[in-house]
């Protein structure tokens, strides 16, 4: 199994904290975000390598950050090229682009670079090989308005996903889905197809939008904590709550 980490945004909403710093290099209890998901991905015997996919704006940094990292497992940082937001390829486009450049194929789990979580990234690796099927990774929540913000899975009795809205007026149901995937070896090829048919190539979650229609999907769910640090009173909340 290879592992993709998608750091190639450039979080404008974060600014000023992130005109000159990645994302995904903000610490949290002195610790960068990226080196939490790093120590998750450890645990993980069947990951054999993983890619961090960056921007050529700060590519630099992530050079450094994955040389001073003690991982086990290899890390490769990927520069995608781009200089801008109105430049990037999107999430979809940056997997199919590492994809495509690093002969990606095998199982993938993709994670994205901002997201501070607690569960444990085995017990979602065991349910992947119990399932055998791609899957995504959801948390139940209750505040109506907030669903609307998120991509919400409906499931069935045995958790396959039957149907996936990103950002609905009218949620289904309170499985927000965070971006956290794994996907199986045959899968992989279905990106350049998502990308063919031009579909969009931004938000990973766009991605399970399609592909559940086409072949299983199942949700794993946690009780855990998963935070998306998006704006600089996110990133305070997380750091303020950890830090105790």
């Amino acid at each position: 199994m290879k592992a993709i980490i998608l750091v190639a945004g450039y979080a404008t909403r974060l600014y000023p904290l992130t005109l000159n710093t990645p994302k995904a290099l903000l610490p949290i209890n002195g610790k960068a975000i990226v080196d939490y998901i790093v120590d998750q991905i450890q645990t993980i015997d069947a990951v054999d390598e993983i890619y961090v996919i960056t921007n050529h704006k700060f590519a630099g940094q992530f050079d450094s950050w994955a040389k001073a990292h003690t991982s086990k497992k290899p890390l490769t940082i990927i520069d995608d090229g781009t200089v801008s937001e109105e430049t990037r390829r999107g999430a979809i486009g940056d997997i199919l682009y590492t994809i495509e450049r690093e002969k990606i194929d095998d199982d993938v789990m993709i994670i994205a670079g901002d997201n501070y979580f607690t569960y444990n990234l085995t017990d979602y690796y065991n349910f992947f090989k119990q399932k055998d099927s791609d899957c995504v990774c959801v948390k139940a929540f209750d505040n109506k308005e907030m669903l609307k913000q998120f991509g919400i899975a409906l499931l069935d009795n045995d958790s396959k996903v039957i149907d996936i809205e990103e950002k609905p007026e009218n949620p289904k149901s309170n499985n927000v889905v965070y971006a956290t995937y794994i996907y199986k070896k045959e899968t992989v090829p279905l990106f350049k197809k998502y990308i063919d048919e031009g579909n969009k190539p931004d938000a990973p979650g766009n991605f399970v939008v399609w592909l559940h229609t086409r072949k299983p999907v199942y949700a794993y769910k946690f009780n855990e904590e998963c935070y998306d640090i998006g704006t600089p009173e996110s990133y305070k909340f997380v750091c303020d709550l950890f830090n105790k």
